[in-house]
């Protein structure tokens, strides 16, 4: 994005334009390092200050930095930080239409805002990208057999283009998500009436994956929309009541991270394990994210972990 942002004439603000804008595009991940002290404390910081609208003048700011102190090239601070602002928002609107989301308002609220239109690793997406960025390098390279030396040739043309299918691609996907959230929005599940409905994306932007909370469980159904909706494809998991051990892993390090992090919580309980995972990313029988707390015969409290074991 970075890239495809500087092609469109922003690289002619200030020199290196194009790398302070790849470099900004992609700072506010830096928080992916916490990655190294594992699941639990990647969930708690990774899309944290850094992916905020206050912190975003900062992130722009240290972009730029960056690539100065790398740089014996003068540049033009100013807009140097303006460019680099850009591509800091850019980074920000993609993650907010992703199933993950981001947390615009920290440090004064913790809300997740996503739209849940695209899956966070979308090969759509990168087909767009690949394309605007292949494409110009095929250019050249048949320009350079017919005898033009326009080095950056097709470069403004084909990042705007790449710029406009992926706005395209979102576009469409949000009309394709309501029309999923309508679907799921109109129908009862076990005789009950939905709290709330949610359609998370798979890689066709045609099939959804719907979810309804009901007062006693929630209900998965895939959703293809070439199709009618099917009940008996429904799988529900019921609510566990709320026991000691639930109440145990409530207060483990694990739990308490997860539940900053998950937006459809399901609690699972079993004799000896109590389990809570996230029905965005998975069934509790593969989920991405979980915690898992182990008891032993008198319920006491013996092991929690980030993921299942």
């Amino acid at each position: 994005m970075g890239l495809f942002l500087a092609r469109t004439g922003l690289d002619e603000l200030t020199p290196r334009a194009t790398a302070i804008m790849i470099v900004a595009a992609n700072i506010p991940d830096i928080d992916a390092v916490s990655w190294l002290a594992g699941g639990a404390a990647y969930i708690h910081y990774h899309r944290n200050i850094t992916h905020s609208l206050i912190a975003a003048p900062l992130m722009a700011l240290l972009a730029v930095a960056l690539v100065r102190l790398f740089s014996r090239t003068q540049i033009h601070w100013r807009n140097a930080w303006l460019i680099a602002l850009v591509a800091v928002a850019s980074h920000l609107i993609l993650d907010y239409t992703n199933v993950y989301g981001v947390r615009f308002l920290l440090p004064f609220s913790g809300r997740w805002f996503h739209r849940d239109i695209t899956p966070v690793i979308d090969l759509t997406i990168w087909a767009f990208t690949l394309l605007g960025i292949a494409a110009p390098f095929l250019n050249r390279l048949v320009g350079s057999e017919i005898g033009e030396r326009n080095k950056n040739a097709g470069k403004t043309g084909w990042a705007i283009i790449a710029l406009f299918l992926l706005a395209g691609y979102d576009y469409g996907r949000s009309i394709l998500h309501d029309r999923a959230i309508a679907i799921m929005d109109s129908h009862t599940y076990n005789g009950l009436g939905a709290r709330r409905v949610g359609a998370f994306p798979e890689a066709n932007p045609l099939v959804w994956t719907g979810v309804a909370e009901l007062s006693n469980a929630f209900v998965e159904v895939p959703l293809d929309l070439r199709d009618s909706f099917h009940e008996t494809d429904e799988q529900t998991f019921f609510k566990p009541p709320r026991t000691p051990a639930v109440e145990a892993a409530l207060h483990t390090f694990p739990f308490d991270r997860l539940l900053e992090f998950v937006q459809w919580p399901l609690w699972v309980v079993e004799p000896r394990r109590v389990s809570l995972v996230d029905l965005r990313f998975g069934t509790p029988q593969n989920s991405f994210f979980s915690a898992t707390a182990d008891f032993d015969n008198r319920g006491r409290l013996i092991d929690s972990q980030f993921g299942k074991p």
